[in-house]
């Protein structure tokens, strides 16, 4: 089961309570105090696994507390430290103060390991206590109480490039097509229902990850559908790929503005980061046809047709692909724009290569 938030409390460990003892041996006279230290109150660590992509582990669970220290015993015996308790989480998830909504951690580097509240200190036995003025004391130290936080854990996953389209444009069967992921596809709307990872293979030493997530419909940003609820998977994403269908009812630049002004709605931050469009399905239409579609699309959008194909490998049909040649590139206009077609294959090898050009630009 896909879980990307979870809510609980958290409390470290009650340091252990210092002992009050006097030392009785037989032949020994007024032995004097030798109550040990309280042992300290376990931590709450957090460690990020890679071996898990999902906060599912933490589903239904309302509390999580370490261990409390064990008391101080005669004959100056320190008692034993709490266990302390480390939660594993998966790589891009937030640490939230539930209480005031502030991030406290963003964990994204695998292995690494905080420790997030620290376990109370043991108490002072009575042994600390003894003075020229007071040779018996009767009294030793109780432990420190742990810490408690109300935290709320978010995952966000970690992409290279964000799938962005309607739903059934064919987000699953690129991603299917290209990477090693597996999604379910099928023909009708929503089948995905949770984001999921793929790792594409450029070559034999270059790779990215892409993130296809739930389709994003007309009024998304204000909770309709599914896509909103998933569109913080693709905060993390480096570039976007805005995903056209040629065979949907609506025109081409309506469905992209649209989902551009649903993103720009969730985050200005994610609508201004680098983007590339792929117009799908194009083994729907006859040539003519598309060919119009594409030429109005392109026109639309105020840039022109390519000329040349700079990247150096084949691509089919019309495309569209900035000129960098004399100029920095612009993000406010995509960095390409590439008719592509995943049931025949058509420039399915052809994306790979300019969208891992794309993630390489600065």
């Amino acid at each position: 089961m896909f879980v990307d938030s979870a809510s609980f409390k958290i409390k470290s460990g009650k340091g252990g309570a210092g002992c009050v003892s006097f030392r009785t041996e037989k032949f020994v006279t007024k032995g004097g105090p030798d109550g040990g230290d309280g042992g300290k109150g376990g931590d709450i660590y957090f460690e990020v696994d890679t071996n898990t992509d999902t906060l599912s582990f933490y589903k239904g669970k309302h509390n999580f507390k370490a261990q409390n220290g064990i008391p101080g015993m005669g004959s100056r015996k320190t008692g034993k430290n709490g266990e302390s308790l480390t939660l594993k989480v998966p790589p891009g998830t937030q640490i939230i103060d539930e209480d005031t909504d502030e991030v406290l951690y963003d964990l994204v580097e695998d292995k690494k390991v905080i420790r997030f509240i620290e376990g109370g200190k043991g108490g002072l036995g009575n042994y600390h206590f003894k003075n020229s003025r007071n040779q018996t004391p009767t009294f030793a130290q109780p432990g420190l109480l742990g810490e408690e936080r109300n935290i709320r854990l978010e995952l966000k996953l970690i992409a290279d490039v964000g799938l962005v389209g309607y739903p059934n444009v064919g987000k699953s069967t690129l991603i299917s097509t290209i990477s090693n992921a597996k999604p379910q596809i099928a023909n009708y709307e929503f089948t995905t229902l949770t984001p999921k990872l793929g790792v594409v293979d450029v070559n034999e030493y270059s790779s990215f990850v892409a993130a296809d997530i739930p389709g994003i419909i007309d009024g998304a940003a204000d909770g309709k559908g599914l896509g909103i609820e998933f569109l913080k998977h693709i905060q993390r994403t480096k570039t976007l790929l805005y995903m056209i269908d040629m065979s949907h009812y609506k025109e081409p630049i309506d469905q992209y503005n649209i989902l551009k002004q649903e993103v720009q709605k969730f985050s200005n931050e994610l609508y201004e980061r680098k983007f590339a469009i792929a117009l799908t399905k194009i083994d729907t239409l006859d040539e003519e046809e598309l060919e119009t579609k594409i030429k109005e699309f392109i026109v639309n959008l105020k840039l022109d047709l390519s000329k040349e194909n700079r990247f150096g490998f084949q691509i089919d049909k019309r495309y569209f692909i900035q000129d960098l040649t004399y100029k920095e590139y612009d993000e406010s206009k995509p960095y390409f724009i590439l008719p592509i077609s995943s049931a025949t294959h058509i420039n399915t090898k052809a994306i790979k290569f300019a969208l891992y050009d794309l993630i390489g630009l600065k």
